[in-house]
């Protein structure tokens, strides 16, 4: 049970009533995050950004989610990413190896090693080495860097909010919230 009420829409601002009605599903993440309603629709736009405007590849941008869901302890945001990581070309094998933090696994290509390298010195350490981002840099644009960054901050974020108030782990919404997410503006 969470351990703080879910978000009241009866008395929300007009515009968290509006943009949690879009939702295909009311996640519990959601409701909970309605709380803080200055912070939903922007939060909720950034979120679509993230996953459906990225230059950054959906199959590294879900390996990155995955990732810091497991550094983060993350559990609510690794389940709802695990069908999606699956859908964005993520290999069982993959989500496998990262569910034990294996991160120089065969599965993973040269390309894939290094982001997740980079995402897990972001996550635990704050500052990547800069050996690590002069790699990254030889392969991936800034504004792929970038977006790595963000992604990572964003999904710690997120951890923090579902771990701390402990909520309820909803069943996977998939792509649906996706492409929801996408269509805020």
């Amino acid at each position: 049970m969470a351990l703080l009420p879910y978000a009241d829409f009866a008395s929300a601002p007009e515009e968290v009533r509006h943009a949690m009605a879009r939702l295909p599903r009311k996640l519990n993440i959601f409701r909970m995050w309605a709380n803080a309603a200055t912070c939903f629709v922007p939060g909720l736009r950034l979120g679509g950004a993230i996953l459906s405007r990225q230059k950054l590849k959906p199959s590294l941008r879900e390996l990155i989610i995955l990732l810091t869901a497991r550094l983060e302890g993350g559990n609510y945001e690794w389940a709802q990413h695990l069908p999606i990581a699956e859908s964005a070309g993520c290999s069982k094998a993959q989500i496998a190896a990262l569910e034990v933090l294996r991160l120089d696994d065969q599965s993973f290509n040269a390309k894939e090693r290094l982001v997740l390298q980079f995402a897990q010195e972001v996550v635990e350490n704050v500052r990547a080495k800069e050996k690590t981002v002069e790699q990254i840099a030889a392969i991936f644009s800034p504004q792929e860097i970038v977006e790595v960054i963000i992604t990572c901050g964003y999904h710690m974020m997120l951890a923090r909010l579902t771990e701390t108030t402990r909520i309820e782990i909803d069943p996977p919404a998939g792509a649906a919230v996706i492409e929801e997410l996408s269509r805020l503006r």
